[in-house]
């Protein structure tokens, strides 16, 4: 039975829960059969008590018989829902002597667990499974391998740990998402790669596995464009008679691809050449090297010419020098060094501004419960100055640790604070956030505080949001008007399934029966135009885009941008847009070893061997990252400086190691200095750090 040609238009009660939810991701697929009169979620059939699969994988639906389903629906509608109370309750927990049945949105809504594998179990909100943690595992947070956005370390249903590694923590909707975009193939631990351990604890604790390829292997020419080589000459002046999409092979016509990224290309003409066998660069990659210090540029004439064919001559761009190929790696790490470099041409930038800050003290009182209005009351006190130094007291936490430094304390404040941003009515989206319109946050001029307090928080040592969209960035650097937004900044589900609709209509009939539908949402945002033909919808699109995306924020975008001009933040964001853009669209990248050990200098001393005591410092940050240890990279960097991040200032002073012949490691933070002991062995040196980093953040935590 085909069932795709017999889907209805309409969204009909599902037979079992009730409900016209079509949400695949959560319910699984919704399925209308009209010859039967029948719709089902597929995953309100799958966990259902009272029905098996009875029949071939092509009878009914998919093996479930539909005289089954009947059957099923009769009995279901026989037993009350504990939760919301309505009949129909198809599913019963499966401990023993618990008599509880609902619905499957309204155990999902209650918590419940589904387990997607052999009997298809199903356990009410008190007697499903959980992850059990070592009474000695430290609480805290850390951040969800998949989203990068913060998990805390607590047994609860939205939070899932990793079986295979012991500081791979994950929020349940990311995994789920992952699952079902992964499939059995591919759905494995982010940080080990892990897969049957992985697989089997997901799969008790109720993520949904399903068996097939990864949506990327069976979407239809997804790795199309992998095929397509680039065949475009980007020299100034092109010589070509024909255009600079002539390519010719085995002539002077034949266009080179640049050697390092391939999106640029020459003819051979264009850039004298020879030969095939000559290597070029594009400019792009050819300043990147220069940056970096491995490309040494041969001097240049002012004007080169060449003869063309019929004689006359133009200006050309000098051939690269000849060199050797360059393997994948050592590009790679060149663009690595690269982004090094912008970082620390950041940091370099704040620590400029920041010589406004001077030696007077503003103390605000912070409720970290309440963070947003606490912030707020201290921001707009009458002495509250930017160039001021910032000292954080927190109101709600009694007996704060003598390790709590002021620094600490400001980093753990900002840090709360972007946080709340980020998830704040004056930012929309998922990861990539827009500024939203609230009305009331204009009204009491809420978005210019927040770009100050953005300002203040990067030039003070606090991390950046991370969270822009380019969209955002786009309009704050170089103005709306000169942004041209995608449908993908969009937050509004209903505006952007009316964006799709006119985009993606065939006809012109089609089209204009989709602005007749919409004539209203049109006419408010003054889109309404003249459609005669197919073609006029890409002008309308952009209409309504710029509406939607700009001119509707235009109120809020100029009061966030005169936020973020407070200590002169904004101008040097419009001076440097590239590596302002690093810091502020992309959250800081995962802490890896090598990145704590460039982060540390070892401090030498006279009567202190410190080459073992280096090679044992390094050994565990390598045990760290490979998830060997109870203590992440994370918590070291706590430990030490109070913050679990890099700021993109850096830290005030820098951080040092010290090897000295103490007991137990020391983190001053106070001075950013790690004092470390002098050991015999490895294990002692591990158990002691493990020992003194757990505990003291135990006790910091609670």
């Amino acid at each position: 039975m085909s069932k795709t040609n017999n889907f209805d238009l309409q969204s009909p009660l599902c037979v079992l829960c009730g409900r016209t939810d079509d949400c695949p991701e959560k319910y699984g697929e919704k399925r209308t059969y009209v010859e039967y009169n029948l719709t089902v979620h597929y995953y309100c059939l799958l966990m259902s008590s009272g029905i098996w699969q009875r029949g071939e994988e092509d009878e009914g639906v998919d093996g479930f018989l539909i005289t089954d389903i009947r059957k099923e629906v009769n009995r279901a509608a026989k037993l009350k829902c504990n939760i919301c109370k309505k009949k129909g309750a198809s599913i019963g927990c499966v401990a023993p002597k618990c008599k509880r049945s609902y619905h499957f949105p309204c155990g999902i809504q209650k918590e419940c667990i589904f387990q997607f594998m052999e009997d298809f179990r199903s356990y009410c909100w008190e007697h499903k499974p959980v992850q059990k943690f070592p009474d000695k595992e430290c609480r805290g947070t850390s951040q969800c391998t998949i989203c990068l956005d913060l998990v805390e370390q607590l047994p609860m249903y939205t939070v899932l740990k990793s079986p295979c590694c012991k500081n791979a923590w994950f929020h349940r909707e990311c995994l789920q998402y992952q699952a079902l975009s992964a499939g059995i193939f591919f759905f494995r631990c982010t940080v080990c790669n892990n897969k049957d351990k992985f697989q089997k604890e997901m799969l008790r604790m109720g993520i949904h596995i399903p068996e097939k390829d990864a949506s990327w292997e069976l979407e239809e020419n997804a790795y199309q464009d992998l095929l397509q080589c680039y065949q475009h000459c980007d020299i100034k002046r092109c010589l070509c008679k024909k255009g600079r999409d002539y390519n010719e092979p085995d002539s002077k016509w034949e266009i080179k691809r640049c050697q390092c990224c391939g999106s640029r290309g020459t003819h051979l003409a264009c850039s004298s050449m020879t030969s095939w066998e000559q290597n070029w660069e594009c400019m792009e990659c050819r300043s990147i090297f220069a940056k970096s210090g491995k490309y040494s540029k041969q001097k240049k004439r002012s004007l080169a010419t060449s003869e063309k064919t019929d004689g006359t001559t133009c200006l050309l761009e000098e051939p690269s020098p000849k060199c050797p190929r360059q393997s994948p790696g050592s590009q790679r790490n060149f663009l690595l060094q690269h982004l090094r470099e912008q970082r620390r041409e950041v940091s370099d930038i704040l620590k400029e501004l920041k010589l406004q800050v001077n030696t007077k003290t503003t103390r605000l009182n912070i409720n970290t419960e309440n963070i947003w209005n606490s912030a707020l009351k201290g921001f707009r006190q009458r002495n509250f100055s930017p160039t001021n130094t910032i000292e954080i007291k927190f109101t709600n936490c009694k007996n704060r640790s003598k390790t709590d430094t002021s620094a600490a304390s400001k980093h753990r404040f900002f840090q709360l604070l972007m946080l709340h941003l980020q998830n704040s009515s004056l930012f929309e989206g998922s990861s990539a956030k827009n500024l939203s319109l609230d009305f009331q946050a204009v009204k009491e001029n809420l978005y210019f505080e927040a770009g100050k307090m953005i300002a203040v928080s990067l030039v003070h040592g606090g991390p950046s949001p991370g969270f822009f969209s380019k969209t955002l960035y786009n309009c704050l650097v170089y103005g709306p008007e000169n942004v041209k937004p995608a449908l993908e900044d969009v937050a509004d589900v209903d505006v952007a399934q009316t964006i799709k609709m006119i985009k993606y209509a065939n006809s012109l009939a089609s089209l204009q029966s989709t602005i007749h539908d919409c004539y209203e949402f049109l006419a408010a945002a003054g889109c309404l135009r003249p459609v005669t033909a197919l073609c006029d919808k890409n002008m309308l699109v952009d209409d309504i885009l710029i509406h939607h995306v700009i001119k509707r924020i235009i109120s809020p975008l100029e009061s966030f941008r005169q936020g973020l001009k407070t200590l002169g933040v904004l101008e040097k964001m419009q001076m440097h847009p590239d590596v302002f853009c690093s810091i502020l669209c992309h959250k800081p990248e995962r802490l890896s070893a090598e990145t704590i050990c460039d982060l540390f200098t070892i401090h030498s001393s006279s009567d202190v061997n410190e080459v073992e005591g280096a090679d044992f410092w390094m050994g565990y940050l390598q045990e760290v990252e490979s998830g060997e240890s109870v203590v992440t990279l994370e918590d070291i960097l706590l430990f030490v400086t109070g913050s679990f991040s890099i700021p993109p200032i850096g830290f005030d002073p820098e951080p040092t190691i010290k090897f000295l012949h103490i007991r137990y490691p020391v983190g001053n933070r106070l001075l950013n200095c790690l004092e470390l002991p002098i050991t015999k062995t490895y294990e002692q040196f591990k158990n002691k750090m493990e020992f003194t980093i757990r505990n003291t953040l135990r006790v910091e935590r609670e």
